[in-house]
């Protein structure tokens, strides 16, 4: 296994982004995983599904959800900082950890103006194919 775990999963994230921009939507990807499996994994639906909740983090819960029944101590991989939205998904499922690989600025679940992912662990993973996958100027590099 990668000496660095959060790399492998990251790296899907990156490849679900990849597919989800190859299709038109924002360049999203997001995987759930438990005891170091992904039981759960989704990519920007929005523009495809018309449908504005369909953000890759809360169809990658939904897929864990509809094949394990819970994510509950799960850890959420994104691309990018889930929005608010996504946030509390998260918290409603009982995340226990969110790792990210680039902020998504003001309307982000970390921000001190919403900060609705306080009661999980916030880890900012930063890797360079983040940026290339998602570069929409709403967002900012903090």
């Amino acid at each position: 296994m990668d000496a660095n775990p959060h790399k492998i999963y990251m790296d899907r994230c990156f490849e679900l982004a990849a597919i989800a921009a190859s299709q038109g939507e924002s360049a999203v990807g997001s995987v759930v995983v438990l005891n170091g499996e992904i039981i759960g994994e989704g990519y920007e639906k929005s523009r495809q599904l018309q449908d504005v909740t369909r953000h890759a983090e809360v169809v990658a819960i939904l897929d864990a959800v509809q094949k394990r029944g819970t994510c509950k101590e799960a850890v959420l991989y994104s691309n990018i900082e889930p929005c608010i939205l996504c946030s509390y998904v998260i918290r409603h499922h009982k995340i226990a950890s969110v790792v990210f690989g680039k902020y998504c600025g003001e309307l982000g679940g970390t921000v001190e103006k919403f900060n609705i992912l306080t009661t999980n662990v916030i880890k900012s993973w930063k890797a360079a194919p983040a940026v290339h996958v998602y570069d929409d100027t709403s967002t900012k590099n903090n």
